[in-house]
C-alpha cells in the first residue's frame, strides 16, 4: 500500500488533490532526466515549473517532496506490477528489481534517500523507509512461511530471516548496478531462490 497520502499535505478538494499528483508526475519526470542532486526546494520548483510557493504548500521540506515522489513512482510502478504479476517471493523481487532498474534515475534516489534516512536528524524519510522495510519483511515473510508449509523451500531456516536476506540482496544487487551496469541483477537473485530449495534427500 502506498504511504504518499501521508507524505506533506494532500491538498484540499479535487482540484487541490489533481494539482498535488501533477506536480509529483512532473518531479518524476525530471528527477528521471536529472537525478536528486542537492539543489534546494526553490530549484526543484523552478525545474518542475511550478512556483516555490506552490511546492511549499503540499511539502514542507526537500526531504518531504523527495519521499513524496518516491513513494509515487513506487506506486505506479506497483498498479504496473500488479497488471503482469509474478509469483510472490523471489520472482516477484526479480521482477521489482528489474523494473527498478529499468527507470532512470530511480534507484539512485531510492537509495539518496535511504542515506538520508540514517541521519539522525532524519525525520520523513526514516520514518517512512522503517515501515516500508518491516511491510516489505511481514509480506516476504508470509510468502515464505506458506512455501515451506508446501515443501517448496527450505525449512530449516527461519522465513523471516530470509525475507530480510532477500531485501538485503536485491537492495545491495540494485546499488551495484548504479556502479556496474555489468552486474548481472535477475541471474544473482535466481541463485538466491536456488540457495532456498528444499533438500533433495529427505
Amino acid at each position: 500500500m502506498s504511504e504518499d497520502a501521508t507524505i506533506g499535505r494532500p491538498g484540499q478538494r479535487r482540484r487541490g488533490v489533481e494539482r498535488r499528483q501533477e506536480i509529483l508526475d512532473r518531479a518524476i519526470e525530471v528527477f528521471r532526466r536529472r537525478g536528486a542532486d542537492g539543489t534546494s526546494l526553490r530549484r526543484i520548483a523552478e525545474s518542475i515549473g511550478v512556483s516555490h510557493a506552490a511546492l511549499l504548500h503540499y511539502f514542507d521540506s526537500r526531504e518531504q517532496l523527495l519521499v513524496a515522489v518516491y513513494d509515487h513512482a513506487a506506486a505506479k510502478q506497483g498498479e504496473e506490477e500488479a497488471a503482469h504479476p509474478a509469483e510472490p517471493g523471489v520472482e516477484g523481487m526479480i521482477a521489482a528489481a528489474t523494473a527498478n532498474v529499468e527507470v532512470p534515475g530511480f534507484v539512485q534516489l531510492y537509495s539518496t534517500l535511504v542515506a538520508a534516512a540514517l541521519e539522525v536528524d532524519s525525520g520523513v524519510g526514516k520514518d517512512y523507509f522503517t515501515s516500508r522495510f518491516e511491510r516489505l519483511r511481514a509480506e516476504l515473510g508470509e510468502t515464505f512461511r506458506a512455501q515451506q508449509a508446501e515443501g517448496r523451500i527450505r525449512d530449516d531456516v527461519s522465513a523471516d530471516h530470509l525475507a530480510a536476506l532477500l531485501i538485503a540482496a536485491s537492495d545491495g544487487l540494485q546499488i551495484q548496478w548504479l556502479l556496474d551496469a555489468s552486474v548481472g541483477l535477475s541471474d544473482t537473485l535466481r541463485t538466491f531462490g536456488m540457495l532456498l530449495q528444499a533438500p533433495r534427500d529427505r
